[in-house]
């Protein structure tokens, strides 16, 4: 055990050596590379522009009703197996489950954009 831990060490030491001696070093004096990277934004502008909190949290709610509903094709494709009362009951409240949290989000006014 103690022998793979070593062998491992040593390669890795060896192998961040070479990438350490080998690598490219004319490109590392640009801006653009040393910016963060901001998808959607232009690196080199002002970091902290402003972002709308309403279309995070629509698209917080879009993945998790998203994820709710490809949770429920293997609910359907039991159901064409296997026609059993406790799929269709556990199927039932799960939508249920789902309208309810629609409910709640409709209620709080966080569906609303304006």
């Amino acid at each position: 055990m103690m022998k793979m831990f070593l062998i491992t060490l040593i390669i890795s030491f060896i192998l961040t050596m070479i990438y350490m001696l080998t690598s490219f070093q004319a490109t590392a004096n640009f801006y653009e590379k040393k910016t963060p990277f901001e998808c959607g934004f232009d690196p080199i502008s002002i970091m902290r522009s402003s972002m709308s909190t309403r279309f995070f949290l629509l698209l917080v709610l879009f993945l998790i009703f998203d994820i709710e509903i490809s949770l429920l094709f293997p609910f359907f494709n039991i159901m064409l197996m296997m026609n059993s009362v406790l799929i269709m009951i556990s199927i039932f409240l799960f939508i249920l489950l789902l309208f309810l949290g629609l409910l709640v989000e409709w209620s709080q006014g966080a569906l609303e954009w304006a």
